[in-house]
């Protein structure tokens, strides 16, 4: 057992001792001794903590001193009627702080009791229970800010997670704080009846026991019982000064003497009006002029003195600026920082802050948390921080999206605008500036507030200008995914998967295949756009297969055949014929007959000409499914279809290519043509 523990429970057992069992005075002075002693540190910890959770047992602590304390107040008292001899402690405070006389103690006493119980304990109850409130209160507001610093890179995870765990302690420590100070209020109640029992107890003793006269007995234990009180009522004020000063703070991190006396001495001018008027209050009054002009001086002089050192202290901030920012150019770091590049930035004029802006009504900053967590649930995938950056040099409506510190797209808004799109069954036009929808395209206009309702009930698409660059952006890492998949997300996400399948890991990683390797298969899902989010099947299978192979490409196309449910319900709908084209077997000789193979991987050598004719071809396949409003899929034997995505992907990037062996048995398919080399 370590020491601090088996100090806190002799501590606590002493407490429970002492209601039981009769210890001689000697003893119970060093207890009381010891009380006062742990008070005082209390109240000195309370005073000078720069942070009100590094005490955050504090609550626990009240109940520790409280029970204590009564226990040492039953001792004294059994003392005080057995023997009359409660020790040095007592009698002294009963004697000397009492003045030795029953109605001075008395009063004293009752001074120090109205002191706790109606202004210190009152006040603290009543601004715990507000803190506590507040505090709850602000939580979701306190967690909707470190979400938005999160997403626009202004704290990292690490930091978003110290912050959250902050925010949960402060809540629990004043909800605590709370139901504690009714522990301090019990114990100035508790103080009162044990000291009027005393009294009467101490008295009857005297006279019955010791035959002494009503007066000597009432006058002897009622010192006592006086010094008694005194004793262990001084402590706990203490510690409800100490539960007082802690629940006030309003900075939850300050030095807190330091900023007590600035901001109380401070401003000169107050100093000087100050000492102006107890001067003039000595000269005028019959009041002690020495003492008020000497003191209306000091005012004058400390004000003059801090007047100087504000502004030494405004030279050297600027001069420690200056260094600072001269020190910052300096420095290699610098330069190493510039090194760094963000996965996705998304650059906008300084039109377009307002949007982003949350204390101009902005809730762009939320559409971008909602981003990430679409993609998560959709594609299984934890998208990395969306960086946010105002850049002067764009036009104020423009925006610019970058992957890995590359500009890959950019778009351009009317502030207070609506875009609207036909969705091309609306005849009747209406009147608007021409544009185009940034992420598929498409024609549209931009129309003002008085349009929008009218535009609705024609039936056209409006949407906001935060909703057109949030399903832009969504786009661009939907078709960036793949980049995006790095080593240690892969790490990240087997991490998760071993919690409930060590086994499977263990057997995967590494005796089978690396890191490296199963990020290339999920980098081959998500470049398609199948989800990943059935991790435990993607390595169950993968594990079944790389003893036999480690070519990513063929691992990937097992991979996909085993998550063929998933592939059948995002591209074929249940109970509707899906319209598709499919390959003719001449077609997949002549890719089969093409395929290389090499230590690298299989590559295709199809002649230029047939390549020319087979795209060709495709294209006029997938007009025809364009005119049907379908999407252009086409289907293939499971050995063809990863040489022949390859294949068309340059011409065709949308092109869904599925294998037989990924169309769950239920699902009904209409071929509408057949991609041919005539």
């Amino acid at each position: 057992m370590k020491k601090a523990d088996l100090g806190v429970a002799l501590y606590i057992l002493a407490a429970v001792i002492f209601f039981i069992v009769p210890i001689p005075s000697i003893l119970l002075d060093i207890m009381l001794a010891f009380n006062i002693a742990v008070a005082l540190v209390i109240l000195m910890n309370a005073l000078f903590v720069k942070e009100v959770l590094d005490m955050s047992f504090f609550p626990t602590l009240l109940l520790f001193t409280t029970i204590f304390r009564i226990s040492l107040n039953v001792s004294s008292t059994r003392l005080i009627l057995n023997t009359g001899n409660p020790g040095n402690v007592v009698r002294t405070f009963g004697e000397f702080v009492g003045g030795n006389d029953l109605i001075i103690g008395a009063i004293i006493f009752v001074i120090l009791l109205i002191i706790q119980f109606v202004v210190i304990n009152k006040g603290s109850e009543r601004v715990a229970e507000v803190t506590a409130r507040f505090t709850l209160d602000a939580m979701p507001g306190k967690q909707m800010a470190i979400d938005a610093d999160l997403n626009t890179g202004i704290i990292s995870e690490k930091q978003a997670r110290e912050r959250r765990d902050k925010i949960q302690q402060e809540s629990s420590f004043f909800g605590a704080m709370d139901g504690a100070t009714k522990y301090v209020k019990g114990d100035a109640m508790a103080g009162l009846i044990i000291t009027f029992i005393n009294l009467v107890g101490g008295t009857a003793m005297g006279i019955i026991n010791q035959g002494l006269a009503f007066g000597d007995a009432i006058s002897q234990f009622g010192i006592l019982t006086i010094g008694d009180g005194l004793s262990s009522q001084i402590p706990s004020l203490l510690i409800s000064l100490a539960t007082g000063i802690l629940v006030t703070k309003a900075s939850k991190e300050a030095d807190f003497s330091q900023i007590l006396v600035k901001q109380l001495f401070g401003i000169p001018k107050v100093l000087y009006i100050v000492g102006g008027v107890l001067i003039f209050l000595g000269i005028t009054t019959p009041l002690d002029w020495k003492l008020f002009i000497a003191l209306g001086t000091a005012f004058i002089i400390t004000g003059r003195s801090v007047e100087n050192s504000i502004g030494i202290e405004a030279i050297e901030e600027e001069v420690d600026t200056a260094e600072t920012q001269a020190e910052e150019i300096r420095k290699p770091e610098n330069v190493v920082s510039l090194l760094q590049v963000d996965p996705i930035e998304l650059e906008f004029g300084y039109g377009i802050i307002p949007l982003a802006d949350v204390s101009q009504g902005g809730d762009l900053l939320d559409r971008v948390v909602m981003i990430r967590r679409q993609i998560a649930l959709e594609l299984g995938m934890v998208v990395p921080i969306i960086r946010l950056r105002d850049n002067i040099q764009l036009n104020p409506n423009q925006y610019i999206i970058k992957i890995k510190g590359i500009q890959v797209t950019e778009g351009e808004i009317l502030f207070d605008h609506y875009m609207a799109m036909n969705p091309g069954f609306v005849e009747e036009e209406i009147s608007g500036i021409p544009t185009f929808e940034p992420s598929f395209h498409l024609p549209a206009l931009w129309i003002t507030e008085s349009q929008r309702e009218r535009a609705e009930s024609l039936g056209y698409t409006v949407v906001d200008p935060p909703s057109i660059i949030a399903t832009h952006l969504t786009e661009v890492i939907r078709s960036h995914v793949d980049e995006l998949l790095t080593k240690q997300d892969v790490q990240n996400l087997i991490n998760n998967v071993k919690e409930s399948n060590p086994v499977l890991v263990d057997e995967l990683i590494p005796k089978l295949l690396g890191i490296g390797e199963i990020q290339k298969v999920l980098q081959n899902l998500l470049r398609e756009g199948i989800s990943i989010r059935d991790l435990l099947t993607i390595l169950e299978t993968l594990s079944d297969h790389a003893a036999t192979t480690r070519d990513v490409d063929v691992l990937t196309e097992y991979v996909r055949q085993s998550l063929k449910r998933a592939i059948s319900s995002k591209y074929f709908p249940a109970n509707e014929v899906t319209s598709v084209v499919t390959l003719d077997p001449k077609v997949e000789q002549e890719i089969m007959a093409s395929v290389k193979q090499t230590e690298q991987g299989a590559y295709l050598t199809l002649d230029p000409e047939k390549t020319k004719a087979i795209m060709a071809s495709l294209e006029t396949e997938i007009a025809k499914l364009e005119n049907l409003g379908k999407n252009a899929i086409i289907i293939t034997s499971p050995i063809v279809r990863m040489y022949f995505k390859k294949l068309t992907e340059d011409y065709f990037k949308d092109l869904i290519v599925v294998s037989y062996n990924e169309v769950e048995s239920n699902i009904e398919l209409q071929s509408v043509g057949m991609v041919s080399l005539s």
